[in-house]
């Protein structure tokens, strides 16, 4: 590699890292409530506030609109993504058809007791999630609760899948976290790990009912 190519790698690896650096920092505001709904994002505020470039900025703000935290609105510019009814209903719709259908896989494979290997993970999670210094973390070891009960399909498809809602798994935490303490949470979710080897897809279907319901009524 040329010196050229070597200087041309190393300023888009620090540009990159700006992204990521600006990305993240917006991206835990958002999901500690600290920016609420629909809130604008200024790209010459945020430009200033982090000592970067519009570019940059407006990448990370590109970046946080793909994680669906933020949209990009005509004449309006880019804002913190809404949590209204109907997105939440899609939420939990997608969610189920992917967490219930692994759980039900998960049943056909190892029955009303899961082997260890496949418990471990989400088991771990809770216990982290017990730990959990702050909400922020809860809802990152949340969500690995139950990408593990995911994983527990077997299912690449449906893992990935999963894996795919990222942040918008999180957002969702922090909108019911007005109805839960962390003990609470934690123990609902023990709950449910037993629940789903003995009672199946069902429990996993009404652990998610119940927290819409939380959110929208009904």
């Amino acid at each position: 590699m040329s010196a050229l190519d070597s200087a041309g790698a190393a300023a888009a690896g620090q540009a990159a890292t700006a992204v990521d650096r600006v990305a993240d920092a917006v991206r835990a505001e958002i999901l500690t409530g600290a920016l609420p709904a629909d809130a604008p994002l200024r790209e010459e505020a945020a430009a200033a506030r982090y000592g970067v470039s519009r570019h940059t900025v407006r990448a990370a703000f590109q970046r946080l609109v793909a994680e669906r935290l933020a949209v990009a609105m005509p004449y309006r510019g880019v804002r913190v993504a809404s949590f209204d009814r109907e997105t939440i209903i899609a939420l939990q719709q997608f969610r189920a058809a992917l967490e219930v259908e692994a759980v039900r896989i998960a049943g056909e494979r190892f029955g009303h007791e899961w082997p260890e290997r496949v418990l471990g993970p989400a088991r771990d999670a809770l216990d982290r999630l017990a730990a959990s210094a702050d909400w922020l973390e809860a809802e990152r070891v949340h969500a690995e609760f139950h990408h593990a009960l995911v994983a527990a399909s077997g299912s690449p498809r449906i893992i990935e899948a999963h894996a795919a809602l990222g942040a918008e798994l999180l957002l969702f935490l922090l909108h019911v976290r007005p109805h839960y303490t962390l003990e609470s949470l934690v123990a609902e979710h023990r709950a449910l790990l037993d629940d789903v080897q003995s009672l199946g897809p069902d429990a996993l279907r009404d652990h998610l009912e119940h927290s819409t319901r939380l959110l929208v009524g009904g």
